[in-house]
């Protein structure tokens, strides 16, 4: 496993736990902004871990796509999923 996909293993390993302790805030019915800004965090991480799996996807997938002339299908893939960010 690289780097890379440690840190995300790391991020989401994380996020479980956050995750996890804000199912038990609600359990004990913690004060309502200590929960939100505990799931704020959690997404952050989320999309940190995100941002890491696309940021290892450019660097190997679609660059090796590109070399062997199947380039045109990743950045499709990639087009696609942006699209779900910007709608």
């Amino acid at each position: 496993m690289n780097e890379e996909r440690k840190k995300v293993l790391q991020a989401l390993k994380t996020s479980k736990g956050q995750i996890e302790g804000i199912i038990k805030m609600i359990e004990d019915e913690r004060y309502c902004i200590d929960i939100s800004n505990q799931l704020m965090a959690a997404q952050a991480l989320l999309k940190k871990a995100n941002l890491l799996i696309l940021r290892q996807h450019l660097s190997h997938c679609v660059k090796e796509a590109i070399i062997h002339d199947k380039g045109d299908e990743k950045l499709d893939e990639v087009m696609k999923l942006l699209s779900k960010f910007i709608d």
